[in-house]
């Protein structure tokens, strides 16, 4: 699933960029703003139906995966940070992501009391 975090383009951010379709978003103030730009970003880009889940507007999923701009977090079956990739758009490291799932769904699918 992919977590909506601040925005990373906001016209009032450091570093404001046309989305997409040309259109321009604030930083949001409010949880129905960034609401608002999760349900902008969701239909402006194709993520193949992967869900999306809204960050709280005090940034707490930013600030406990270190998540901003945007970042590849696998989270293991306990909770656990199991791969976190560098900051992307530049560090995102897709084949990396895709052996650290695979790592994960070996692990859950060995018998009970296999070593990690």
């Amino acid at each position: 699933m992919l977590v909506y975090i601040r925005e990373a383009h906001a016209v009032d951010s450091p570093w404001p960029m046309a989305s997409v379709d040309g259109s321009v978003l604030e930083d949001p103030r409010t949880l129905a703003e960034r609401v608002a730009n999760t349900r902008h970003c969701s239909a402006s880009l194709d993520f193949g139906g992967i869900p999306m889940l809204v960050d709280t507007i005090d940034d707490a999923a930013e600030r406990a995966y270190a998540a901003w701009p945007d970042r590849l977090v696998l989270v293991d079956a306990e909770g656990r940070v199991a791969w976190r990739s560098e900051p992307g758009p530049f560090g995102f490291d897709a084949d990396g992501f895709e052996q650290a799932i695979e790592r994960e769904l070996a692990r859950a699918a060995a018998p009970a009391g296999t070593p990690r």
